[in-house]
């Protein structure tokens, strides 16, 4: 089988050939940052979570460097709610209930959720008041140790031929609070310009998981200041309002 290109970002492609998936990174990408993926996705692998396993960290002859894992055969949930738009809803319920059994997991090897959000927060490129009042909020939530995707989106969902959900892409993973993850998926929905499937994923996780929104709306400055790192000049007014609330609560 000849070597296919599935997935292409600004700094890495996606390659499948054969039974093995090659996700090869730009040159100049964080040489730390890939063998964190790396990392990340094998400690996920001890949770018996169906994910693809990762065999090794490959250089290529051009010098780039590839995460080699196994292909896993299907379609991206993504893709299934764009081709099925009256199930949208329906499809949107599996899609809690695949995160809800990820929360129910923990791998203790991971990276602090809390860590990341702090180093985060302190490269948001905010004033010194707005991050002093975002890091008193970060140490007031309650600490868990949930495994937390930390970029789970329908795009990262591969339903498989026998309907199987095997989750992709975890260089965010950490444990820790489920509802901030929860904040995150919605952030996601959010910057896509998705706002009513934002709010019925939002309604819909709080009823299936018995959290009260008010909860999880607590995480949303925390995560709009995270995501304010990435640097996208069409994210930061949004992101900004989200911010902003830390600040009149």
């Amino acid at each position: 089988m000849a070597v296919k290109e599935i997935a292409v970002r600004s700094n890495k492609t996606v390659y499948r050939d054969g039974d093995k998936c090659y996700k090869v990174f730009s040159a100049d990408y964080c040489k730390s940052d890939i063998f964190n993926e790396a990392l990340n996705q094998t400690r996920v692998e001890e949770t018996g979570l169906f994910i693809p396993k990762v065999h090794e960290v490959k250089r290529l002859d051009d010098g780039r460097l590839a995460i080699v894992m196994d292909y896993v055969e299907g379609k991206s949930l993504q893709s299934i709610m764009d081709e099925n738009p009256k199930k949208q809803s329906e499809l949107l319920k599996r899609f809690i209930d695949i995160q809800l059994s990820m929360h129910g997991l923990t791998a203790p090897n991971l990276n602090k959720q809390r860590d990341k959000f702090t180093r985060k927060i302190d490269a948001s490129g905010l004033d010194a008041t707005t991050r002093y009042e975002l890091h008193v909020r970060l140490d007031s939530m309650p600490k868990h140790s949930k495994l937390c995707h930390g970029d789970f989106n329908p795009s990262n969902v591969i339903i498989t031929e026998d309907d199987r959900a095997c989750i992709i892409d975890w260089s965010h993973a950490t444990i820790g609070n489920a509802s901030a993850d929860t904040a995150r998926t919605y952030l996601l929905f959010k910057l896509a310009g998705k706002d009513e499937l934002a709010q019925e994923y939002m309604a819909l996780f709080c009823k299936k998981s018995d959290t009260a929104q008010q909860y999880v709306d607590q995480w949303l400055p925390i995560v709009a200041a995270s995501q304010m790192v990435k640097g996208r000049p069409e994210e930061r007014e949004m992101l900004s309002k989200w911010v902003d609330v830390c600040q009149y609560e």
